[in-house]
C-alpha cells in the first residue's frame, strides 16, 4: 500500500468515487490515478477489483481529475465505462494504492504492445541498467496475452513466474512513481530471460545469407537478409511456400520509404501500439520473389527489443533510415501452427533454418503479426492476432454467453460475456492436425480466461467443417448446452453488423468465396436481410457459374473458365480459347458429358475472369488470382453493358463474353472487371435496399480494398450507408462474430 500526502486545498471539497471498466489493469492506471492526485491535491484510494477499477477522490478539484484521467490515460488504457457517484467526504488528506481485492474475475487482459519510446532509450543508454537488454518492458509496453496462463493478470499466472525478480527490479515494480510499478513481465539482465545468440552472431548470419529462426513475442519468425535474392528463394523452397507474399521489417519509420511508399494514414497504422503489418506501395526495389505478381508490400517495423538490436547490430541508428532489412514471416512450416517451443523449434525448423536463436521465457498463447491495410479511409483487417487480442468488441448490451465456433479456413472463435464479444488470435486452416489441436487449446484458454461457462454454441452449417464438429463434441462432453447452426453468409453479414451495434435487423451482402448455402448449394455472391432473430431472408444473389470439380475449381481458375464459357453456351469454343492447356479439351467435354452444381460465388467468378485473362495455372494460396488481378489496377472503370439486373440477381456474364471476345491485355481486363464489378453489385443493392439504408458488406472478396472502396463509395453516392468490417477480417475470420451475434439473437428472442 502506498500513499501521498494532499496539500491543503481551499474551496469545496467533494468526494467522487468512480467505476472503471475496459483495459485498466496492466497498463500503468493505478500509479497514473496516483499522479494525477498528488496533481490535484486529492486524498482516497485507487486499487484493481474483478471488475477493473475503483478510486475515490476527495478535495476542491475532485471534478479536474476527473476530466484529466478521461483525456489522459496512459497509452495501453481503455476506458469502456465509466460510472461516477458523490459520495460523503471522510476527511482524507492522503491518496494510497490499495490492494487488489479479487473475486469472480470480469476484467481482460491487455494485448501485447511494441517496445515504447521510453524503454527504446533504456535500451540505447549505456547508464541504464536495461542497456542492450532484449526483453526490457514497462506498463506501456511489452507482452502481456501471450505470456499469460489465467486471470489475474499477475506475474504468478505469467511465464514470468520462474523469473524471481532482483532488488532493482523488485523495487521499479513496488513504485508507483515508476512507469514499471507492477510491470508483471519486469526483468533485467540481473534476474530475467536471456537470448541463446548475441544479435552480432544473428547478424552476421543474416548478411551470410543464412535463414534464422528467431523466438520472439507471440512465435517464431524466420528471417533472412530481404536484399538477398538467393536467401529469399532459399526460404521460399525450405518453407515450400511458393508465392504467397512474404513480409519484411524494417528498422524505424524513417526506413519504410525506402522500400515503399507509404500514404500518412498507413504510416499511423504502422507506428501504432500494435505495430501490425500494413500493406503499402511497393518500390519494386527488393527481389521479385518477396512478393510475386503484386503492387503492394507487406511491413512492419521492429517491435521487440530483439529486433531493434539486430538493426542495432547491423550498425543503424535508432531513427535514421536504415537499408538492413529482413523477411519476417511466420515460422509454420507446412501450413502447421506458428512454432513457439524451443525443443519443437529446434525439431521443426532444422530443415529451414541455418540458425535458431532461442529464449528461455515460455510463450504461452501463439499469435501471429496482424496484417492490416486501410480501406475507405480507414484500417481494416486481413488477419487478427498479435496486438489486437484479446481485446473486446462491443456488442452494445448485455447478453447470454455463447462459444462460436467460426468456419474451416481461417478459423476463429468467439466468446461472449456481458455485452463483450472475445475473438480469438487468428488460428489457420482446419484440415491440419497440428492447427486444429492449437484450435482446441484456444478454445480452452479463452474459456479459462473469462472464467465463463457457455450458455450455447455456434456453428456453420456445413456438417463437414470441424468447427461443427467441434461445437457438437464440446457442447456434449462440457455442459450439454445447445448447438445453434447458422448459414455462413448470414454470419458474414452479422458479424459486420455486431461490430457497428446492428444487431436487429439488417441488409447487406456477403461477397465470398464459397459457404453452404441453406437449399444445400454453394453461395459465396448473397444478398441477405437479417430478421434480428437469428434468421434472414435472400432476396437476391450472384448469378450462378458452374462449379467444374467441385474444391478444384477454386484452386485451378481454369475450371471457372470453362464455367464462363458454358454460362454463354459456348463450351465448343473453349478448348481453342485454351490452346496453351492441354486439359481443357478434356474438361469441356467431360463438362458437356456431366454438368456440374453451380455456385453464386463472387471469389468463383474472379478465377473466372482471371482464367479469360490468362491467369489458368493453379494457385499456390487462396485468393492468389484475384489478388493478381487488384494488384494491376490503376483506375477501375465500368464496361457498358457488363452487367444485367433481374429477378433479384446481377448477372455478369456479358462482362465474360467481353473478355473472351476481345482478349484485352491484363491491366485492361482486370481494370474492366473491377470497374463493372463495382458497378453491377452497387446499382443490384440499390435496386434490394430502402433508401438510405445501411447495408452491411462482408465476406473475403470485401479483403480487395479497389472492390471495397468502390463498392462503398457507389453506395454512398446513390443514398446508402455502406459498413466495412473494421475491427475484425471481413473473411471468415470474421466469422465467428457473426455466429456469436446471430446466437445471442436467437436466445434472447426465445
Amino acid at each position: 500500500m502506498m500513499n501521498v500526502a494532499a496539500r491543503e486545498t481551499k474551496g469545496e471539497v467533494t468526494r467522487l468515487r468512480l467505476r472503471l471498466r475496459g483495459a485498466v489493469q496492466g497498463v500503468g492506471f493505478r500509479p497514473f490515478a496516483y499522479g494525477l492526485a498528488a496533481r490535484y491535491s486529492l486524498g482516497g484510494f485507487v486499487r484493481n477489483d474483478a471488475q477493473g477499477v475503483t478510486l475515490e477522490v476527495e478535495g476542491a478539484q475532485a471534478q479536474d481529475f476527473v476530466v484529466a484521467l478521461q483525456s489522459e490515460l496512459p497509452p495501453l488504457a481503455r476506458l469502456d465505462h465509466v460510472e461516477i457517484e458523490t459520495v460523503a467526504p471522510r476527511g482524507e488528506q492522503a491518496f494510497i494504492i490499495e490492494a487488489t481485492r479479487q473475486g469472480a474475475a470480469r476484467t481482460r487482459i491487455p494485448a501485447d504492445a511494441a517496445t515504447c519510446e521510453k524503454c527504446l532509450d533504456d535500451l540505447f543508454d549505456p547508464a541504464s541498467r536495461f542497456h542492450l537488454y532484449p526483453f526490457v518492458n514497462c506498463t506501456h509496453c511489452g507482452p502481456r496475452y501471450t505470456l499469460t496462463r489465467r486471470l489475474p493478470y499477475d506475474r504468478a499466472q505469467t511465464s514470468m513466474a520462474c523469473f524471481p525478480m532482483c532488488a532493482d527490479c523488485a523495487r521499479d515494480y513496488a513504485d508507483p512513481a515508476n512507469r514499471r510499478f507492477h510491470a508483471e513481465p519486469i526483468a533485467c539482465s540481473n534476474c530475467g530471460p536471456r537470448l541463446s545468440h548475441a544479435p552480432d552472431e544473428i547478424v552476421a548470419a543474416l548478411r551470410a545469407g543464412q535463414i534464422v529462426a528467431l523466438k520472439g513475442i507471440g512465435g517464431f519468425h524466420l528471417l533472412c537478409d530481404a536484399r538477398n535474392a538467393e536467401a529469399v528463394a532459399r526460404l521460399r523452397v525450405r518453407k515450400s511456400r511458393e508465392a504467397k507474399p512474404f513480409a519484411i521489417m524494417v528498422a524505424n519509420e524513417s526506413s519504410v520509404s525506402l522500400f515503399g511508399r507509404p500514404r500518412a494514414d498507413e504510416l499511423e497504422l504502422l507506428r501504432g501500439a500494435a505495430h501490425p503489418i500494413v500493406l503499402v506501395e511497393s518500390r519494386q526495389n527488393l527481389p521479385a520473389a518477396i512478393a510475386p505478381d503484386m503492387a503492394r508490400l507487406g511491413v512492419m517495423l521492429a517491435y521487440a527489443p530483439v529486433h531493434h538490436l539486430l538493426f542495432h547490430a547491423a550498425g543503424g541508428t535508432r531513427h535514421d533510415a536504415n537499408d538492413f532489412v529482413l523477411v519476417a514471416t511466420s515460422a509454420n512450416p507446412g501450413g502447421a501452427p506458428l512454432v513457439t517451443d524451443n525443443d519443437e523449434a529446434r525439431a521443426k525448423l532444422a530443415n529451414i533454418a541455418d540458425l535458431v536463436v532461442t529464449h528461455d521465457r515460455d510463450i504461452v498463447v501463439r499469435a501471429d503479426d496482424s496484417v492490416m491495410q486501410i480501406v475507405d479511409g480507414a484500417p481494416a483487417f486481413l488477419r487478427r492476432a498479435r496486438g489486437f487480442v484479446p481485446e473486446p468488441i462491443d456488442l452494445g448490451a448485455d447478453g447470454p454467453c455463447v462459444l462460436a465456433c467460426g468456419g474451416h479456413h481461417k478459423a476463429t472463435l468467439t466468446l461472449t460475456r456481458g455485452r463483450e464479444a472475445f475473438v480469438c488470435q487468428h488460428v489457420g486452416d482446419l484440415s491440419d492436425s497440428e492447427t486444429f489441436r492449437f484450435y482446441r487449446e484456444s478454445a480452452a484458454h479463452l474459456l479459462r480466461l473469462l472464467d465463463v461457462t457457455p450458455e450455447a454454441y455456434a456453428c456453420d452449417l456445413h456438417p463437414d467443417y470441424l468447427s461443427t464438429r467441434f461445437a457438437q463434441e464440446d457442447a456434449s462432453d462440457a455442459s450439454g448446452a445447445p448447438v445453434l447452426r447458422f448459414q455462413h453468409h448470414a454470419a458474414h453479414v452479422a458479424a459486420v453488423g455486431a461490430e457497428h451495434g446492428m444487431n436487429g435487423v439488417l441488409f447487406g451482402a456477403a461477397l465470398d468465396g464459397h459457404g453452404l448455402g441453406d437449399d444445400g448449394g454453394s453461395w459465396g455472391g448473397e444478398a441477405l436481410r437479417l430478421d434480428g432473430r437469428g434468421g434472414f431472408r435472400r432476396p437476391g444473389h450472384v448469378a450462378p457459374l458452374a462449379l467444374l470439380g467441385g474444391d478444384r475449381a477454386a484452386r485451378e481458375p481454369l475450371r471457372m473458365g470453362l464455367a464462363a464459357f458454358a454460362a454463354l453456351g459456348r463450351l465448343d469454343e473453349a478448348a481453342a480459347f485454351f490452346a496453351t492447356r492441354a486439359e481443357a479439351a478434356e474438361l469441356s467435354r467431360r463438362f458437356a458429358a456431366r454438368p456440374a452444381p453451380a455456385t453464386t460465388s463472387l471469389g468463383r467468378l474472379f478465377d473466372a475472369a482471371s482464367a479469360l485473362l490468362g491467369f489458368a495455372q493453379r494457385q499456390d494460396f487462396e485468393g492468389q488470382a484475384a489478388m493478381r488481378l487488384e494488384a494491376l489496377v490503376r483506375a477501375p472503370r465500368a464496361l457498358e453493358g457488363g452487367y444485367v439486373l433481374r429477378d433479384g440477381m446481377v448477372d455478369f456474364t456479358p462482362l465474360l463474353a467481353h473478355l473472351i471476345d476481345t482478349r484485352p491485355e491484363a491491366r485492361e481486363g482486370a481494370e474492366l472487371l473491377h470497374g463493372t464489378l463495382i458497378a453491377g453489385v452497387g446499382a443490384w443493392l440499390s435496386s434490394l435496399a430502402s433508401r438510405g439504408e445501411k447495408i452491411a458488406l462482408g465476406g473475403g472478396c470485401l479483403m480487395n480494398r479497389v472492390l471495397a472502396e468502390g463498392l462503398a463509395g457507389h453506395l454512398r453516392e446513390n443514398g446508402f450507408a455502406p459498413l466495412l468490417a473494421r475491427k475484425i477480417p471481413p473473411n471468415d475470420g470474421g466469422l465467428s462474430l457473426g455466429q456469436a451475434a446471430l446466437a445471442r439473437a436467437l436466445l434472447t428472442q426465445e
